[in-house]
């Protein structure tokens, strides 16, 4: 028996269907070892020695490994081809070697690019040893981004109070986002006119031709500043005399993009199907993995973490049959396209993302996945039968005017383009094609010195727009550029910024949080080599370097550190003082916008003579008056008081106070304050004023004298019990929104608004919960046992009232159409529950559920005291966390 280790269940379900009864496979769940979240994993002092610890289930699954391994005849590491696949293979081989467990047993690393039957079996024949270079390059990259975050994050808490951490690339992709935002306060908008005639020809066809000259001076884009330029161009063209003195045309071609690499699949996701590049990933590793296609589970897509674009000869050969099949020999170019790119580094210049059979086309297999996974395997499809396709044939067409009045010569100019051959085009456009093609027109047939009739003139005012805030798309795209992260780090590292606070998602685009804006001005002002793109993607291609085997992982860390360490002791005696007057004049457009009547914005709107800055309190950064106590005047940052508005005028208050406005009823003052534990409410002071927290998701900035009183207002009846008549609530408590009938709670859904909750939803959440219903309304109905989860609980499927889901522990995951509660597998049952688990928090998420269910499942003879030093013991293994991220 040989024993071959993945990483997750799915894909050794897959495999294992492949290998029959000679192999058993086991899945390690991605990395068993992590170094610990406190001082002292990495020692700089001991040749940067490195503390990994196995922690929950990793135990689990090591010792499931090391049982299996001791009858076996060969270990076969089979992890995903790149960095972090090695270096889980490598975690894996050494936690064998501590337990002595492999006692001369031949150990085999082998990978493939697709789990297909025909790529496993063609690596099984291929194995190779561990590529030490892959894992130095591997254990930089963690030791580096540990020492950043672990040194540089406490430097932050003592100075710039409030703020999270900083990581190696978190940092740098915030400053990203922050600098645009910046460019976005300082931006005036410029005016500028257009003048367009419509013409028509002698045979009655019109167009448009747009005013590019005027007596032999080109007119730009923004030349026409005013309006009085403008009425005088418009004027002179009503009384023109238009002819056409040359036509242009021009043949030109459109290439094929090549296939997806994970950047420009995480940017087309973003832009056409609306996914997150987290999720992205997540569909795309189910997709890589194996579904169930006909009673046969196989690999949908090659792996999706790559820098290459190029495809496999057998592919590129099915993709041209294709193309000849579904759309004609017209279609298929006359040699096959390659594609090239400098990969960063060798080992993730893998093959393109591409369908590993592309015979399979999306029709086929639609009704077999989830619609987010059949929408995302269509787009990879396409994408890549597309880049194998003919060009785009079309022809441009540039017509000139000459406008003759009296002494004065005006040029227009009139483009056209037309589409000869659609090629390629009529199966794929990348989403930043569509306006381009949407303008395209075709223009009438016309030479030179036909006359033109007037039928139209438009003169049209613009104002110049500021840069647009980035995308997750858009950022991702211009970290690639920058050569800042790497294809594994790009969602990472976007989901950290979030969960940190520092940015938040508006309209589909990233808008950095006031904390966001303080720590990387911090960082710009006393540690600017870190934050800068030059300097993080040179220490990018160092790591490179050390997968290639170039330079020696230790030499580098010891290079970073001793530069790095030198930058923090530089900080050790900065007052907070020095941090404000440097975050004043960074953040000064920011903070201090200015005034439309262009008096001093620092001048406070209360006193008159004091002046604004930033000030740092016990929960957070605000601005104050320099006049304080005598002025008690303060502000958010993010939202400048109005000319004349006075703040606090009692008291200092909590750093943040702003004034929303007086209680109708109560005359008293409503402010939104910073606490404890966020933002909050108050109506008036004294020793116990009402106070409202902010429902989650809930932006203070957002909130209104109106809103912040229906706040108050809670809890508030919405309805009566159908059969008590007695008064349902609804209101904010510590576990957030909730309606409540006597003594019984039910939680409100996300989607649920805690001021909009109506009387017939109230009812059904109360009634749902009394007659047995568990959170969220699930209905506590038997249900039907599918087994175990792989990290302890049992799993079940229970009908609901809105359709059947899986039960595991706390976990509740709603069944997709394509399942039913008789046909889901225990496999498609752990799939969903994870997936429900990382969405509530990870593997946070996933351990919540897991204790839930083995409580569930614990015999009630327990001795109730023998759970006390369980809960002590874990009590003392979890200290204070400090988490850090390289993004």
């Amino acid at each position: 028996m040989k024993l071959l280790v993945v990483e997750s269940p799915a894909k050794a379900k897959t495999i294992n269907k492949y290998l029959g009864s000679d192999y058993e496979v086991i899945a390690s769940f991605g990395h068993i070892r992590d170094l610990p979240a406190k001082d002292g994993s990495v020692e700089p002092d001991n040749d940067f020695a490195m503390k990994w610890e196995i922690e929950g289930r990793g135990a689990k699954q090591v010792a499931e490994i090391a049982r299996a391994v001791k009858g076996a005849e060969k270990l076969i590491l089979a992890t995903d081809p790149d960095r972090e696949g090695e270096a889980i293979s490598w975690h894996v081989l050494e936690a064998l070697n501590q337990k002595r467990v492999l006692k001369g047993i031949p150990v085999e690393r082998v990978t493939f690019n697709a789990v297909t039957k025909d790529a496993v079996q063609k690596a099984l024949a291929n194995p190779r040893a561990i590529d030490q270079a892959l894992v130095d390059a591997y254990l930089a990259r963690r030791a580096l981004d540990y020492l950043v975050g672990f040194t540089l994050s406490p430097v932050l808490w003592r100075k710039l109070p409030g703020a999270r951490s900083a990581g190696r690339v978190q940092s740098v992709a915030l400053r990203l986002v922050c600098d645009r935002e910046r460019e976005i306060e300082a931006f005036r908008a410029r005016e500028y006119w257009s003048l367009v005639a419509t013409l028509a020809t002698e045979s009655g066809q019109t167009f448009e031709a747009r005013l590019v000259g005027a007596d032999g001076k080109k007119i730009a884009r923004l030349d026409i500043g005013n309006a009085e330029e403008a009425k005088a161009f418009k004027e002179a063209l009503e009384t023109a005399l238009f002819t056409v003195t040359e036509v242009e045309a021009k043949p030109v071609k459109r290439h094929p993009y090549p296939p997806f690499q994970t950047s420009t699949l995480q940017q087309e996701a973003s832009r056409k199907l609306g996914l997150a590049p987290a999720r992205t990933m997540q569909l795309a590793q189910r997709l890589y993995e194996g579904v169930d296609i006909g009673g046969e589970t196989v690999g949908l897509i090659t792996y999706m973490r790559t820098d290459g674009v190029d495809m496999d000869g057998s592919a590129i050969t099915a993709a041209r049959s294709v193309i000849g099949k579904e759309f004609g020999d017209r279609y298929v170019p006359s040699v096959p396209r390659k594609y090239t790119v400098k990969a960063k580094n060798a080992q993730e210049a893998h093959e393109a993302i591409r369908p590993t059979d592309l015979g399979r086309l999306p029709a086929q297999v639609m009704r077999h996945l989830e619609p987010e996974q059949a929408k995302l395997y269509e787009l990879i499809w396409k994408r890549t039968i597309a880049s194998q396709m003919e060009s785009a044939e079309m022809e441009r067409t540039t017509v000139d005017i000459a406008a003759k009045v009296g002494a004065r010569n005006l040029e227009l100019r009139a483009s056209g383009q037309v589409v000869l051959f659609d090629g390629f085009l009529t199966l794929y456009q990348e989403s930043r094609d569509d306006e381009e093609d949407e303008d395209s027109k075709k223009l009438p047939a016309m030479k030179a010195a036909d006359r033109l009739e007037k039928r139209a003139i438009a003169a049209d005012q613009h104002f110049t727009e500021p840069p647009p805030r980035f995308s997750e798309a858009s950022l991702v795209k211009r970290m690639e550029e920058l050569g800042i992260g790497r294809p594994s780090t790009y969602a990472a590292t976007l989901s950290t910024l979030r969960d940190r606070e520092y940015v938040r998602i508006e309209k589909k685009r990233l808008v950095p949080e006031d904390k966001g804006m303080l720590v990387t001005s911090f960082l710009e002002s006393f540690f600017k080599r870190y934050v800068e793109f030059d300097f993080t993607a040179n220490l990018e291609e160092k790591l490179d370097r050390v997968s290639n085997a170039e330079i020696d992982w230790k030499a580098l860390l010891r290079e970073f550190w001793e530069e790095f360490t030198a930058s923090i002791g530089e900080t050790k005696d900065l007052r907070v003082g020095d941090v404000l007057e440097a975050l004043n004049g960074v953040l000064g457009d920011y903070i201090f916008p200015q005034k439309a009547d262009g008096s001093d914005p620092r001048i406070c709107p209360t006193c008159g003579n004091g002046q604004l800055s930033l000030k740092l309190g016990k929960f957070g950064a605000f601005v104050g008056c320099s006049n304080y106590p005598e002025c008690r005047y303060t502000r958010p940052l993010s939202v400048p008081a109005a000319d004349g508005e006075a703040s606090a005028e009692g008291g200092q208050g909590a750093p943040g106070v702003r004034i929303l406005g007086t209680d109708p009823v109560t005359s008293l003052e409503v402010t939104m304050r910073d606490g404890r534990f966020g933002p909050y409410i108050q109506l008036g002071e004294g020793e116990k004023p009402k106070r409202s927290s902010l429902p989650k998701g809930m932006s203070p900035a957002s909130v209104t004298l109106e809103k912040a009183l229906a706040l108050l207002s809670l809890p508030r009846e919405v309805a009566r019990h159908p059969e008590s008549g007695e008064p349902i609530l609804v209101g904010i408590g510590r576990y957030g929104p909730y309606v409540q009938h006597g003594k019984t709670y039910a939680n409100i859904d996300k989607g649920d608004d805690v001021l909009e909750l109506g009387a017939n939803r109230a009812i059904d959440l109360i009634v749902a919960k009394e007659s047995g219903g568990g959170r969220g309304g699930r209905a506590s109905t038997p249900g039907r046992a599918l087994g175990d989860h792989p990290a302890g609980g049992a799993l079940e499927v229970k009908a609901g009232k809105y359709g059947p889901y899986v039960a595991w522990g706390k976990i509740f995951a709603t069944l997709p159409k394509t399942m039913t509660a008789e046909s889901i597998t225990l496999e498609q049952a752990i799939e969903l529950a994870n997936a429900k688990a990382e969405a509530k928090g990870g593997a946070k998420g996933k351990a919540k559920a897991a204790g839930a269910a083995a409580k569930a499942k614990a015999p009630a003879k327990k001795p109730a005291a023998k759970k006390a030093p369980a809960k002590k013991a874990a009590a003392a293994k979890a200290p204070a966390k400090a988490k850090t991220a390289s993004g």
